[in-house]
């Protein structure tokens, strides 16, 4: 009885061929590219799921994948294992300030009609567009112009969260107490909640950036947060996801990406701007 438990807790072995044809199948569905070196990664976090299915074998595993019906139903919950969704509110504060400061203003000097329509694409567990939400509302904006803010993601598990919008301190590492005390409410376990007056302002939808017949429904967008998103995609994706976004812009409209990110070598479509408090791309 032991020898069995203990081989339950060892992951499954994942032979090269079918580390490729797994991760083959994944980038043909989402754009998401995993390298050689990932193998051990998938391994490890879709083995404990290939068991849970009574799969002895990532080969049996495959197989299903090829031709159960359940098969796409399955990959919804591969990508909800293999992405990671490491966030918090606030991050990268020099970019929020010029969107609030420089952005925002920028956008409305170019609209007859105030409204302003922002996309948080790769939104994960829903910090980035509560934050966006909380600043607006503490820079006023909201009585000057109409706000929309979608935010999507491809992992459902991380959209539940960001619906529920309930927060461990964690989620807190770059957040002045004041803003958490006027935005969050405490819970009986710990736990911090949005105040539903943000919450109503962000709609959560289920999207894969890759999808461009899907991300064409979002209709034209002023000013897009897609940030340390696009690092899971290989070139030829990142093309189409930045292509994906450009189409979606309103000319003049502004693209914003992780610190870490940039358009060079996969777009000459947006030009880079060199803003008081950050750089930014504006098509």
């Amino acid at each position: 009885m032991s020898t069995f438990n203990l081989s339950l807790n060892h992951h499954l072995e994942l032979p090269d061929d079918v580390f490729r044809l797994l991760r083959d199948q994944i980038y043909k569905r989402t754009g998401m590219w995993f390298a050689d070196n990932s193998k051990y990664l998938l391994q490890k976090r879709l083995s404990p799921r290939a068991r849970e299915l009574n799969f002895d074998s990532f080969q049996k595993y495959f197989y299903f994948l090829q031709y159960d019906p359940r098969a796409e139903t399955e990959f919804d919950q591969i990508y909800d294992l293999v992405t990671t969704n490491e966030t918090y509110f606030f991050r990268e504060p020099a970019q929020l300030a010029a969107f609030i400061e420089e952005i925002i203003p920028d956008v409305l000097s170019q609209k007859p009609v105030k409204k302003v329509r922002i996309w948080s694409a790769g939104c994960s567990s829903g910090e980035e567009p509560y934050s966006i939400a909380m600043l607006l509302e503490e820079a006023g904006w909201y009585s000057k112009a109409a706000f929309e803010i979608f935010a999507s993601d491809i992992n459902q598990q991380v959209l539940q969260k960001a619906r529920r919008g309930q927060y461990r301190e964690s989620a807190f590492r770059s957040t002045e107490a004041t803003l958490r005390d006027k935005y969050f409410v405490r819970e009986a376990d710990g736990s911090w909640k949005v105040k539903d007056e943000v919450r109503n302002r962000v709609s959560f939808g289920r999207l894969n950036l890759y999808d461009e017949a899907r991300v064409s429904l979002l209709g034209h967008l002023d000013i897009i947060f897609c940030r340390n998103v696009i690092i899971y995609f290989d070139d030829a994706s990142k093309r189409v996801v930045v292509t994906n976004f450009y189409n979606r812009l309103v000319d003049g409209g502004y693209l914003l990406l992780g610190h870490s990110e940039s358009l060079i070598s996969l777009s000459t479509q947006f030009k880079l701007r060199h803003l008081k408090n950050d750089m930014v791309y504006q098509k």
